[in-house]
């Protein structure tokens, strides 16, 4: 795996893991679902029920994939195998990242605003100035919009072993391995 992907998994891991205690688990993910529909409150409530249930697939297929000893706890090393075997978490994935994407389309457009994906980014735990970098590495348009299928797939790929040098990259920023 490359150290691209290692950096991503383990920044992924931090901030899935609200509570700090060094574990995933269904709390967590029901916290993050939470600040992350606050983050826009006037999204779509469709859209705001989607984030919430991707955020239990997400965890749901974690625990069953991950949660060797069934105890409800995922460990960093565990985790892991998030990036190692991407082909086991694709529904998921794929699911967070066309809710998450669809919750920033508050118009309906296809288009994201900056404004609204700060915003998303920033209830995750992702950092300004790499929220910046990343959002212009997708090449918003004169009226600083991006395409919601732009980001819905920078999502995807980011679970990707095998990538070097993507967008997403920007998000690891100095995040120490």
């Amino acid at each position: 795996m490359r150290t691209e992907a290692i950096k991503r998994v383990k920044l992924v891991f931090t901030l899935f893991d609200v509570n700090g205690n060094g574990h995933l688990e269904a709390d967590d993910f029901d916290l993050m679902a939470t600040h992350v529909v606050q983050a826009v409150p006037s999204a779509d409530d469709a859209a705001k029920s989607a984030m919430v249930a991707a955020f239990r697939t997400y965890w749901t297929t974690v625990a069953g994939e991950l949660d060797a000893n069934r105890d409800g706890k995922v460990s960093f090393d565990e985790y892991t195998a998030c990036v190692l075997s991407p082909e086991r978490f694709h529904e998921a994935i794929n699911e967070f990242a066309e809710s998450l994407s669809a919750l920033g389309d508050l118009e309906g457009d296809g288009l994201i605003r900056r404004p609204t994906f700060v915003a998303l980014m920033t209830a995750i735990g992702f950092r300004l100035p790499n929220i910046h970098t990343l959002f212009d590495a997708f090449g918003p348009t004169a009226t600083d919009r991006i395409a919601r299928t732009t980001w819905a797939d920078a999502i995807r790929e980011y679970y990707a072993p095998d990538k070097a040098g993507i967008p997403g990259d920007h998000l690891v920023g100095d995040l120490a391995v």
